[in-house]
């Protein structure tokens, strides 16, 4: 049966307790996101505390990502995922504690998410092992284009309803929303049947922890479509992207308030949810190589965009482009990772993934941060964007073998052997 001649995924018994779960937790995560930034940003009208935001949460995933790896193809998958959600719970609980004190060093706040952070370096590849355990191989891609899709749908409601909660509640109202979500996702995530487990290999037990540990990085190594995939991601967003300079662009260049702010941060999400929608009626498996190059290069002209706005509705509608452009790269780059990837060394490999993506994201924040404070906010947005455009051009030289690439099933291992 091929990947896209398979029943819908809709009828695969645990996906939707498990996409409703991780939309819960997804939803708490966006929502504290933008209220955590605001709130700090708030406090010191500083763009170097953007910065500092970014990087107490990518610190703890710089360390733990790789042993965590190794962990989740170890032991049980869907436990260790309720266990990084109760964590993240926790985070809550203490911004929620912050607020009720009413404390105004920002400090405290960077604390919290080196937990956040340690937390999240076990959820991400937990949960992209643990999909395909949920749902057939065949129906691989059209899951991940719905499960990304609905994780959008939390991006686009959770932003905006975490600047209004602050804007009329305040962090106090906003951090016990994300606490019931987390603890929600964990008792949905308990009902999800792990239907195609597969036992793991038994050399893997015998070998040293150094060996399993950079097992992953060496299997991407020696996969170039998957390397530069994955690279292609990390060094475009940590380069080019905006999202950690949008609470200073909605205070100073588009004058906006903590519900704009919201809005902005969804705007991507908006993008994205109606290009996920559409990849998982009509996934494709046709020239995926080239064009990851070119989404990549969209993404990159749309923050460019962006960057010399002050009209409202036009950095809007520039930051739905980059976030459309940005879920077809994620569809076509999750989909090359799972089938290229054996289900015994998936947490490895999909850990340093998400070290990339964490890379790419929190690693991006400190870099969007620290340049605003060094050479203003839109000469930053600027300078990124022309990176990312560059970057795509340089690995389209690069990576003959990812540009030529045309089905999903090319990133096998027998095909790229």
């Amino acid at each position: 049966m091929s990947a896209l001649s398979a029943p819908s995924i809709y009828q695969q018994p645990g996906f939707l307790p498990f996409v409703t779960s991780r939309l819960f937790s997804f939803f708490a995560s966006q929502i504290q996101a933008v209220v955590v930034a605001w709130q700090v940003y708030d406090m010191t009208r500083d763009p170097m505390t953007l910065a500092y935001v970014g990087l107490a949460q990518f610190i703890p995933m710089l360390f733990l990502l790789i042993p965590a790896g190794d962990l989740i193809d170890r032991f049980d998958r869907k436990k260790i995922v309720m266990l990084s959600w109760t964590a993240q719970a926790l985070c809550s609980a203490l911004l929620l504690l912050l607020s009720l004190l009413q404390l105004s060093n920002p400090h405290y706040f960077y604390a919290v998410l080196l937990l956040y952070g340690s937390a999240r370096a076990f959820t991400g590849p937990a949960l992209q092992s643990l999909l395909p355990q949920i749902v057939a191989r065949e129906q691989l891609p059209a899951a991940i284009a719905a499960n990304s899709m609905l994780m959008r749908v939390a991006a686009i409601s959770g932003p905006v309803l975490g600047g209004g909660l602050y804007a009329f509640g305040g962090g106090i109202a906003t951090y016990a929303v994300c606490l019931a979500s987390f603890l929600a996702a964990v008792l949905l995530l308990a009902w999800v049947p792990v239907l195609y487990a597969e036992k793991p290999e038994p050399k893997n037990q015998e070998i040293g922890a150094w060996q399993r540990f950079t097992a992953g990085i060496r299997f991407i190594r020696s996969r170039p479509i998957i390397l530069g995939t994955i690279s292609l991601d990390l060094f475009a967003v940590l380069l080019g992207g905006v999202v950690a300079l949008l609470p200073i662009y909605a205070q100073e260049v588009l004058h906006t308030d903590s519900i704009g702010l919201g809005l902005l941060r969804s705007a991507m999400s908006v993008g994205e949810v109606a290009v996920g929608f559409y990849l998982s009626l009509y996934p494709f498996n046709q020239r995926v190589g080239m064009t990851m190059f070119i989404a990549v290069f969209i993404f990159g002209l749309a923050n460019l965009v962006f960057a010399l706005s002050s009209i409202f509705a036009l950095s809007f509608i520039a930051l739905m482009i980059a976030g459309a452009a940005d879920m077809v790269s994620v569809y076509i780059r999750s989909s090359l990772v799972q089938f290229s990837t054996p289900d015994a060394m998936r947490g490895r490999v999909n850990a340093v993934n998400m070290l990339f993506i964490g890379s790419s994201n929190e690693l991006g924040e400190f870099r969007a941060g620290s340049s605003a404070a060094w050479f203003g906010v839109v000469p930053a947005a600027v300078i990124g964007s022309f990176f990312t455009l560059g970057i795509t051009a340089a690995w389209l030289w690069a990576f003959p073998s990812l540009r030529s690439v045309n089905k999903f099933e090319d990133a096998t291992p027998t095909k790229q052997a």
